[in-house]
């Protein structure tokens, strides 16, 4: 296929400077490469990596290379978002992979043996390769028909759509860019300001609460007041130590929760699924459309070649894991049964809250193998770094399709530059650990078995820490562990039950349709009777703070919406680009640079 085949509206010349390349020529693809593979990626896997190795979690880079992709493309107008909207999407995967160096870390607190550097390349590649195709697989369903929200997505979207369109930005400027520098400036003051770092201020929680509304976000304040009144009662039951944090419990409830409402899900899709090959439900319309319109002309997606993409990778995941780390089979096909369950219900969880929980996945992972029977630490962080590493590429390729269906970008072409990322990113992501190692010994020492005195301050690693700590805990199961996951699944099961049979029926459809009462009843329902399990979930996962962040924008945005709605217009924007949404978006892209900025100086002091 020529260069210009896979062009986006490539007969339309629109470029402002006649010294870039022509758009769909091959130079036009070279600059997309470099400046995504080689530039956006790398700086944002370094600040993930100095943040993961420092704090013990990362902010993902989609915003903050949106926002510098979009720099590149600009002198091409209105159709250069296509342009850097694959860039975003290259530069996040290698920044993602980048980000899985905690995982050598790992390797080194535990002391287990060095393996060749191939093999753990080879090893991360391959499960990148699948969670890429596996989150690609439930685009369709996620982004397309249940039209999740992923607020970084949406971010991404409008500041693209605003940069490269003047048209756009004119009517947008004042939102989107007040949010950028608010987000700015709050996330620099609360890593420097004493009093905003106590109440843990986060611009981008907010905004992404801005972006989701109420009913969202109240489920995770009600959940996060839950666990942290229960945490009394926890400590009661053995299931926590005093003093110990809620979530060092309630994270796995979370989980299931999660568990419990995908197992729902899948089942429904499967049915779904069924029914439509035999006749009994329509198939759907073979014109492939987005939420800016129909796709842009290019290769075409087929799903039978994309099954073929994962049923190789898949493959190669077990021969690696077999051959490389002796792994037994049993387990690599029970890691890619959870990867199958965990990229549908974090992207969910991601769809609805803007939070992936990766490191969850991999403790419940390494607990389920040691239920059944695993004691060596070493197999348990092999097998589940099938966990971590597929749930995080597969729900980031959901998160950045979410952008591109807004955008109208083609689908194919985005994920021949995630698959692009995901190569460099296994490559770099060796590399960075050996170098922040190498340059910074104190990383090799194992936390683990430290004294509270003897933890260093400037390099918590809490991602690692808990990756260790469970590891070796395999010698000695915990069953209030067990207990939390088998509470939270099955509470999770029940709601969806309950919250799929009502919303299915006519009649409620017919009462919330009928006026504000019917509204205001299915808000209640969403919002506090029987709240979606994905978003009641994000309580046990953060800290009280975060939820309150979180349910403080949503609130706001529920407001502004809909009280404000009749004295109000946005003009002829597009719909998804209100002013909560603009002013969220801008908040979130702006708290990356803030941490993309701090991480990189922070860097740079200690060097």
């Amino acid at each position: 296929m020529t260069a210009t085949a896979l062009a986006p509206n490539s007969s339309l010349d629109e470029r402002r400077w006649g010294w870039l390349p022509p758009m769909g020529s091959v130079g036009y693809y070279t600059l997309l490469v470099v400046v995504g593979m080689l530039v956006l990626g790398p700086l944002g896997g370094l600040a993930a990596s100095y943040m993961n190795f420092s704090l013990g979690f990362y902010v993902n880079a989609q915003v903050m290379a949106g926002i510098l992709g979009s720099i590149v493309t600009l002198g091409y107008g209105p159709s250069g978002r296509h342009g850097a909207n694959y860039m975003q999407t290259m530069a996040a995967s290698v920044a993602g992979m980048m980000a899985m160096s905690c995982l050598l870390q790992a390797r080194v607190w535990m002391g287990l043996p060095p393996v060749p550097t191939w093999q753990l390349v080879a090893y991360m590649l391959c499960i990148g390769m699948l969670g890429a195709g596996v989150g690609m697989l439930y685009t369709p369903t996620l982004v397309e028909r249940m039209k999740l929200t992923y607020p970084s997505g949406l971010a991404v979207a409008n500041i693209l759509r605003a940069l490269t369109d003047p048209a756009l930005l004119k009517r947008s400027v004042a939102r989107l860019f007040g949010g950028i520098a608010a987000g700015i400036s709050g996330g620099v003051a609360a890593a420097k300001v004493g009093v905003l770092g106590a109440i843990e201020l986060s611009c981008s929680t907010f905004g992404a609460g801005l972006i989701v509304g109420a009913r969202i976000t109240i489920p995770a304040v009600t959940s996060g007041l839950l666990f942290w009144a229960l945490t009394p009662t926890f400590v009661e039951m053995g299931w926590l130590k005093e003093g110990e944090p809620f979530r060092k419990i309630a994270f796995l409830i979370a989980l299931g929760l999660i568990l419990g409402a995908t197992v729902i899900d899948i089942s429904l899709i499967l049915w779904q699924a069924v029914a439509r090959w035999r006749g009994l439900d329509p198939a759907p319309s073979n014109t492939v459309t987005t939420g800016a319109g129909t796709e842009t002309t290019g290769p075409a997606f087929r799903l039978p070649r994309l099954l073929a993409f994962v049923g190789f990778w898949a493959l190669a995941v077990v021969l690696c894991g077999t051959q490389f780390f002796a792994i037994p089979l049993w387990m690599m096909l029970l890691a890619l049964g959870l990867v199958a369950i965990f990229v549908m219900g974090n992207g969910i969880s991601v769809g609805l809250t803007d939070s992936n929980p990766i490191s969850s996945a991999f403790v419940l992972s390494v607990i389920l193998f040691g239920l059944a029977g695993l004691t060596d630490p070493m197999v348990g962080l092999m097998a589940a770094t099938v966990l971590l590493i597929a749930t995080s590429i597969g729900c980031d390729m959901q998160q950045d399709r979410s952008t591109g269906w807004r955008l109208g970008s083609n689908r194919a072409l985005q994920f021949r530059f995630q698959v692009g990322g995901i190569l460099v990113g296994a490559l770099l992501a060796v590399g960075i650990a050996e170098l922040f190692m190498a340059a910074y010994p104190i990383l090799r020492l194992d936390q683990t078995v430290m004294s509270a005195e003897q933890q260093p301050a400037q390099w918590a690693s809490a991602m690692t820490y808990k990756f260790v700590g469970v590891l070796r805990g395999l010698s000695e199961p915990n069953p209030a562990q067990t207990a939390a996951i088998v509470l939270g699944v099955t509470v999770g099961l029940l709601i969806e039950v309950a919250r799929k049979l009502l919303k299915s029926r006519a009649r409620y459809q017919a009462f919330v349709a009928a006026g504000r009462v019917g509204f205001a009843t299915d808000f209640c329902v969403d919002a506090l009777v029987l709240p979606s399990p994905y978003a009641f979930s994000f309580g046990g996962f953060v800290n009280l703070p975060t939820s309150l962040w979180f349910g403080a924008g949503g609130v706001v945005s529920s407001l502004w919406n809909s009280l404000g709605s009749r004295r109000r217009t946005e003009g002829d924007l597009p719909s998804d680009m209100s002013t909560t949404s603009l002013i969220g978006g801008g908040l979130i892209a702006g708290d990356a640079l803030a941490a993309l900025g701090l991480g990189v100086m922070g860097l740079l002091a200690l060097v």
